[in-house]
């Protein structure tokens, strides 16, 4: 006996050799991002993405929408639900390499025809012994089934699909922290919206006091017909432009009300203090620091760990499968017998399976494993290459539109002066009324740039943290 155990291990190890022999091989490539050591000339580590948003964020009404849009948004939603799916993909794949223990319980008739040994068998046993005959099968057993997971394939696609449910974990953080972002945006927007439109409406009365006044010079005989028609053409197109703001008011109302889960209803919020809200972003910290608080960064490099696991289970399915299984039961045609030691059943059966001949499907899934793990490997570099120039991008958008903010409040409050100045001239005849049309177009529109301009400098502050990668945390 210790010699055949000893042929049959000679040959389980001379046949794996052979498998061996043909398996590819496998290239792991290290993940060593190449990064830039500062952003710009900025050394200090203090970072505003470890604020909370709940401090970054100070406006009240604003800080109750992102509640809300936390708690009701329906993609986000969905995204927990699939978080729920890939947890039970993970207890599935730890099953797999655990034993599977099944209990049987079996009957059914079974009547052999009279002229068959079968059918003469039971005739006479039933003459013998003078017993009624019992015509069926009846069975209760447990069996068990257990791949010895010698290659770690059961193991590795358990570590893979661990990975996989915490790179889902990490894209719904970045899908936090993209809401965070777009709730502020839309509510900063529509901000700026209420002070266009109010900026219009006070143009508006500006100007239908400039169409009284020279009415009443052309009643007067100052002016021709010509002057009052280009001050109420003015006028027009101005009171014209308040109905397209309050259509991407609404728009934009509807927007966030969207976000939150809400059916469209107003928007509480404070506009009159929009030009005074705090722009600036300070303590950007540095660039190795987005390695970890990048929630789509660190998505990728766990998708990275994830596919060199998928990889090895792809090379492990060239080795064979070695099973075990067992059985242990009762089986008699009589119900009375069945729980008796003679009708005692039992088996204990190993298997070895391995593919020998026309691998080609193995050799697909193996080079499609290696491909995709060049692809994660790609896709995290990408990723690290977009986080960087996003927040430069954010940095340059912050530091320029700040100065533009500053040169255009200097310049609408010089065509503010202007406006009256030359309303002033114009009513005195030392100016005419083109002077005062161009004027008041330019001071409205100024203001109208100012605005834009901070709606700007706020977009890069709520970008910049959102590229940090702030508020999922």
């Amino acid at each position: 006996m210790n010699n055949r155990l000893f042929e049959s291990s000679v040959l389980i190890i001379t046949l794996i050799a052979f498998w061996s022999c043909n398996i590819p091989k496998v290239a792991f490539t290290k993940l060593n991002p190449d990064i830039p050591e500062r952003f710009q000339n900025v050394s200090d580590t203090n970072n505003i993405s470890k604020l909370n948003w709940r401090n970054y964020f100070t406006d009240s009404n604003l800080i109750a929408l992102i509640d809300t849009a936390l708690s009701n948004n329906q993609e986000l939603n969905i995204i927990l639900n699939e978080l729920e799916v890939s947890k039970n993909e993970i207890r599935a794949r730890k099953g797999e390499y655990l034993p599977f223990v099944n209990l049987n319980f079996g009957s059914g008739p079974d009547r052999a025809s009279k002229y068959t040994w079968d059918g003469q068998s039971e005739e006479e046993w039933k003459t013998n012994n003078n017993k009624p005959s019992y015509i069926g099968d009846f069975m209760v057993s447990g069996s068990a089934t257990w791949e010895l997971d010698l290659w770690k394939k059961l193991r590795n696609a358990k570590k893979s699909a661990a990975l996989k449910y915490l790179a889902e974990l990490e894209g719904k953080n970045f899908m936090v922290t993209n809401l965070i972002a777009e709730i502020a945006l839309s509510y900063y927007e529509l901000m700026s919206l209420d002070n266009l439109l109010k900026n219009v409406e006070t143009n508006i009365v500006i100007q239908s006091n400039a169409v009284n006044a020279v009415k009443l010079q052309k009643d007067a005989a100052k002016v021709t017909q010509l002057a009052v028609n280009r001050f109420e053409a003015q006028l027009l197109n101005t009171r014209n432009l308040q109905y397209e703001i309050q259509q991407k008011i609404t728009e934009t109302e509807n927007r966030i009300n969207f976000l939150t889960a809400r059916f469209p209803k107003p928007i509480r919020r404070e506009s009159d203090n929009f030009l005074n809200i705090d722009a600036s972003s300070t303590q950007i910290g540095i660039p190795s620091q987005l390695l970890t608080n990048r929630p789509d960064v660190r998505k990728a490099e766990i998708q990275v760990e994830a596919s060199r696991m998928d990889v090895k289970i792809a090379k492990a399915s060239f080795y064979p499968n070695v099973a075990l299984k067992a059985g242990l039961g009762f089986q008699s045609f009589n119900p009375v017998f069945l729980i008796n030691p003679q009708s005692l059943i039992y088996n204990l059966a190993g298997d070895l399976v391995a593919p020998l001949i026309n691998r080609n499907a193995l050799y697909a899934n193996f080079y499609s494993a290696s491909a995709r793990q060049i692809q994660a490997l790609y896709g995290y570099e990408q990723s690290i290459l977009n986080a960087y120039v996003d927040v430069i991008n954010q940095l340059s958008k912050n530091d320029n539109f700040t100065k533009s903010f500053r040169i255009k409040n200097q310049e609408v409050e010089t065509l503010i002066q202007s406006v009256s100045i030359a309303n002033n001239l114009f009513n005195s005849a030392r100016a005419d009324y083109a002077e005062v049309l161009l004027t008041q177009r330019d001071a409205l529109e100024s203001k109208m740039q100012l605005i834009e301009i901070k709606m700007k400098q706020l977009e890069s502050k709520v970008n910049l943290y959102r590229a940090l990668g702030g508020g999922w945390n």
